[in-house]
């Protein structure tokens, strides 16, 4: 990919999936300074944001595919970054969350992570997808359930530590639950 990739818009029934902007900044720095950041590598400095900020869009230049910002529909708030995620060091391409406080317990991250889940499949016509989740982020773990997810091992990161793979039901078993 090049510097020039267009960055696909989603929508949702309440969501609209966008490319991250730095209009994005100052929900970051919050998110990064609060205590849910720490299964993503936080808490983070404003400038240590800014950097994760660069690398969410650079993500989209190297691999042809990233992380989406998340933006309510109806108005227009800020509610978190998901999508296709695969840095140096991770086993294969995920499908990665994380909200703002805000978001939470509305069902926004569900349904944005189907929409990623419906791109990876139909879009880039990728036949499977996991989710990398902290041992003990038991909110995750039951998105990732709610998503049909089930656990597939072990995976230790260098800065992340254990992590469980959680593996997405294929476009096949996904058809087939559905007949």
């Amino acid at each position: 990919m090049s510097a020039t990739t267009t960055i696909p818009t989603l929508e949702t029934e309440r969501l609209i999936l966008r490319a991250p902007s730095l209009a994005d900044l100052p929900a970051l720095v919050a998110f990064f300074a609060g205590p849910r950041s720490h299964f993503v590598g936080g808490p983070l400095t404003e400038e240590l944001v800014w950097r994760t900020l660069a690398g969410e869009l650079g993500h989209w230049s190297l691999r042809g595919y990233g992380r989406w910002a998340v933006e309510d529909r109806a108005t227009g708030a800020y509610c978190g970054l998901v999508g296709l995620w695969n840095p140096g060091g991770w086993p294969e391409p995920e499908i990665g969350w994380q909200m703002v406080d805000a978001a939470e317990g509305r069902g926004i991250a569900h349904e944005a992570a189907l929409a990623t889940r419906r791109y990876a499949y139909e879009t880039l016509n990728w036949s499977t997808v996991i989710s990398l989740i902290a041992v003990d982020n038991a909110r995750s773990r039951a998105l990732a359930e709610r998503l049909g997810a089930k656990d597939d091992g072990a995976f230790t990161h260098d800065r992340f530590g254990s992590m469980r793979i959680w593996r997405h039901p294929s476009p096949d078993q996904l058809r087939r639950a559905v007949a």
